[in-house]
């Protein structure tokens, strides 16, 4: 009997496994999906090609010299997007509560479910009805908490299941490496070597005071996690949140320039705002409201994302299709919806290592002096304008562009 039940569904090499329902002759090859130029980046790869040493956001150029026999697919993200959504659904007509962390591993809280049959049980025949009905391999693990269960997929796979029953979550984590715990990256996995720490039974046996001083809240965090303790919740999954942001015109214009470079401060204001929450948006959205108060919208589903450069086109796309009377415009604004939790990783198939760097370094500066400190010259110049002519759809002021410390200055000019 659990006095909380979490089950966690992964499922297997996602985009590779697309591609070899797809396609059969793929089966059993070393299979590599993402970009093909020597800039690109892997997005995902098969097991066969992790024989060689080939992972996930390593350097296409790299995965080739491990695997030179491997064959290299650009991927498709509309064919992913869609296969995930059969998953979600089939799943979300099943599980009496689920979240869906990304694109392709879900939560599912089965707290209860034991007085009526055993959780494990249901958890298997779920899987099983997966496979059956899409063709998809998924790994599963069910533990008290989403910690322990995630750990236990990850040694489940590649397709297997695993119970890691109450009571048993400090041996089951006990020898495992720290590095298999969600949240520890390469920096702090070298820190944690470097006190000589590198497994979850040492992390779980150091004092939390130790850890809080050397890590911050995080080491505590850590520690709760080593000793099998995680308290977070499931997130019940919904599609209908979405974040929008709007513009009134001081004046009515008719300036398309002025238009799209308020558009791509919009973009990239919201997607930080997606990266920033390890969000995805899948519905984008455009609204435009003519001089004589008449609002027209059109939106796109498009695969799940969180890239400016994607983003930007579809809503540059939308707007050319929706501009068609030729009036003078009083506001524009920009909506994504249909958001699930993920990471931007997924969206690599278009994306250089420059790319990835410029976006994370961005982001870094963001976070650190706020979203306003740094924005293409375009944006900021135009913000300036704005600051006598333009108010948001609320009627307040928005406020001036703040200042970029200097000391970024150069790293911005290298970048741009």
């Amino acid at each position: 009997m659990y006095d909380r039940a979490i089950l966690h569904m992964d499922l297997d090499s996602f985009f590779v496994s697309v591609e070899v329902l797809r396609n059969s002759a793929l089966k059993g090859l070393p299979l590599l999906i993402g970009g093909s130029g020597d800039r690109g980046v892997v997005a995902s790869c098969s097991y066969e090609a992790r024989k060689y040493g080939v992972h996930s956001a390593m350097p296409m150029k790299m995965a080739r010299r491990l695997c030179p026999d491997a064959i290299i697919l650009r991927g498709d993200m509309d064919a992913y997007s869609e296969y995930s959504k059969q998953v979600t659904e089939l799943i979300a007509g099943e599980a009496p509560c689920f979240e869906k962390a990304s694109i392709d591993e879900f939560y599912l809280d089965l707290s209860g479910m034991d007085r009526y049959f055993g959780c494990y049980q249901w958890s298997l025949g779920l899987r099983h009805k997966l496979i059956k009905d899409i063709g998809l391999p998924i790994s599963l693990a069910l533990s008290v908490n989403k910690t322990v269960s995630k750990i236990g997929t990850n040694e489940a796979k590649p397709n297997g299941t695993k119970e890691i029953i109450q009571g048993t979550e400090k041996d089951f984590l006990a020898p495992l490496s720290t590095s298999k715990m969600p949240g520890i990256g390469e920096a702090t996995y070298k820190k944690l070597s470097f006190m000589g720490v590198r497994t979850l039974k040492l992390l779980s046996e150091i004092p939390p005071r130790l850890l809080e001083r050397e890590f911050g809240k995080w080491g505590k965090v850590m520690w709760e996690r080593a000793n099998g303790w995680d308290p977070t919740p499931v997130t019940p999954y919904s599609e209908a949140k979405s974040i929008s942001h709007e513009q009134t015109f001081g004046q009515d214009t008719l300036d398309i320039r002025k238009i799209k470079n308020i558009m791509l401060g919009m973009v990239e204001k919201l997607g930080f705002e997606l990266r920033e929450s390890q969000r995805l948006c899948s519905i984008v959205t455009v609204k435009i409201r003519y001089a004589d108060f008449n609002t027209y919208t059109r939106q796109l589903r498009i695969a799940y994302t969180a890239n400016d450069k994607i983003l930007l086109r579809h809503v540059y796309d939308l707007f050319d299709k929706l501009y068609e009377r030729r009036q003078m415009i009083r506001l524009i604004g920009v909506k994504f919806s249909g958001l699930v939790q993920g990471h931007y990783q997924i969206n690599l198939f278009d994306d250089t290592i420059e790319e990835m760097n410029l976006l994370n370094e961005l982001d870094h500066i963001r976070k650190r002096w706020g979203a306003h400190a740094i924005g293409r010259a375009v944006c900021i110049d135009q913000e300036k304008e704005n600051d006598h002519r333009v108010v948001p759809d609320k009627k307040e002021h928005m406020p001036a562009k703040q200042a970029v410390d200097p000391k970024w200055s150069k790293m911005m000019r290298r970048w741009w």
